[in-house]
C-alpha cells in the first residue's frame, strides 16, 4: 500500500464509495437525502432514470450507499451517542453501567470479546434470581410455599365462615 493510501484510509477516504466516479457518488448523496424523485436525482446526475435504475441494481453502487449512510451516521451521531454512553456509566443499574463499559471498550477497540468475567457473573446472578422468581411462582402455585402469613390468613378466613 502506497503511504497516501495509508493516509487516505485513516480519514476514511477508500472503498466503494470513493471508488465513484462524482456523478454516482452524487446520486449515492441523493439518494441517502431522500428529498428528490428517481428522476429528479437522475436530472440532477445528468443521466437518464434507467441508467440510476441500473446503478441502483448495481453491487458496488449498492456497498457505496451503506458506507455512505456509516459515514454519515459516524460523523453526524457518533459523537452524541458516545456523550450519551458516558452518561449511562452513571446508571442505577449495575447492567446498565456494565454494558456501557464495554460498549465504550469496543468502541475504542480496546475490547473485542463479547464475553468477560464480570459480565458473565452478572448474567448468572440474573439468571439464579430469574430461577428463584420462577420456582417461588411454581411453589406457589401448588401450595408448597406455606408461609406463615399466608396459613394464618387462609385459615383465619376458614375459621371465620365456621363460626
Amino acid at each position: 500500500m502506497k503511504k497516501s493510501s495509508k493516509k487516505l484510509d485513516k480519514i476514511g477516504q477508500l472503498g466503494p464509495f470513493f471508488e465513484l466516479d462524482k456523478r454516482r457518488q452524487k446520486a449515492v448523496i441523493l439518494l441517502f437525502e431522500d428529498e428528490l424523485t428517481d428522476e429528479e436525482i437522475a436530472k440532477n446526475v445528468q443521466r437518464r432514470r434507467s441508467t440510476l435504475d441500473n446503478w441502483k441494481n448495481d453491487d458496488k453502487f449498492k456497498a457505496a450507499q451503506e458506507q455512505y449512510k456509516k459515514l454519515v451516521v459516524k460523523k453526524d451521531f457518533e459523537s452524541k451517542a458516545l456523550r450519551e454512553l458516558v452518561n449511562l456509566l452513571n446508571a442505577k443499574s449495575e447492567m446498565v453501567r456494565l454494558q456501557t463499559a464495554i460498549t465504550i471498550l469496543k468502541m475504542s477497540g480496546m475490547m473485542s470479546d463479547n464475553s468477560t468475567p464480570e459480565l458473565d457473573k452478572a448474567k448468572v446472578r440474573k439468571a439464579n434470581a430469574e430461577a428463584d422468581i420462577a420456582r417461588w411462582r411454581a411453589d406457589e402455585l401448588t401450595g408448597k410455599n406455606k408461609a406463615d402469613d399466608s396459613t394464618v390468613l387462609v385459615n383465619d378466613i376458614g375459621d371465620a365462615e365456621d363460626e
